[in-house]
């Protein structure tokens, strides 16, 4: 990350239940579903490893011994940390478990079951530029979208989320990307569990603390068997097939 990265720690959420893919990848958590025979994960470690980032976090809970015993201490150059959650504390409530852990006073947090082709870089400089405490990905939402809308005023200020609609196709989607300053991390209650989109973004946008980075790039979400289906289409380029 050009020189950026030294600051920032990098984590992962991946310790979802994955409960809506039991169906089709019923013996793993949902970040080790495999995609052309790999983990869902290390597509994100591959995401990570290329913008420079050193060392990573893996919020587990869920099979947690199972993602360490796949994935190991290090990956394409990075260390692996593993934070392991003893009951589901949520999406906030998982980072700050780890916080310990994360050295940085900007954390990178990516949720461990989607994708966003995004210049990670760019990312940084946007939030670095503007000395937010948070900043989000925003991804283009594909026509019938099961995600909600997230609306921006002029400024790129987040003013709300929107629940899904019948087609959003076209409006901007959280892609599970967030850069989060470490003193709003620390403001988080301890062993509780807390979502981050629920619980904390609607106190922080009131606060005028949240923007969003829109990003031209492809996005993937594999919550859905029927999303999921798509992972192989939407990484054949990586394959090189």
């Amino acid at each position: 990350m050009s020189g950026h990265h030294q600051r920032i720690s990098a984590a992962i959420l991946a310790g979802g239940l994955g409960s809506r893919l039991r169906s089709v990848v019923a013996d793993r958590p949902k970040v080790l579903a495999p995609v052309y025979g790999r983990p869902y994960l290390t597509f994100l470690l591959d995401q990570l490893a290329e913008a420079g980032i050193a060392e990573v976090v893996l919020l587990t809970g869920y099979q947690a011994e199972q993602v360490r015993s796949t994935l190991g201490m290090t990956y394409a150059g990075m260390r692996l940390v593993y934070s392991q959650e003893r009951s589901p504390l949520g999406t906030a409530g998982a980072v700050r478990w780890g916080l310990a852990k994360l050295s940085g006073s900007t954390v990178l947090l990516l949720n461990g079951d989607s994708y966003c082709d995004v210049n990670l870089a760019e990312f940084r400089s946007f939030h670095a530029q503007r000395a937010v405490d948070v900043s989000l990905v925003l991804a283009k939402a594909p026509a019938q979208s099961r995600f909600g809308t997230v609306w921006l005023d002029c400024q790129g200020r987040v003013e709300r989320f929107e629940e899904k609609t019948a087609d959003t196709g076209g409006n901007w989607i959280n892609a599970g990307i967030y850069l989060l300053e470490r003193r709003l991390i620390e403001e988080i209650p301890v062993e509780r569990s807390v979502s981050l989109e629920r619980d904390l973004f609607p106190a922080w946008i009131a606060r005028q603390r949240v923007y969003g980075f829109r990003c031209a790039g492809r996005f993937l979400d594999i919550g859905t068997p029927e999303a999921y289906a798509e992972a192989e289409s939407f990484f054949s380029c990586a394959q090189g097939s």
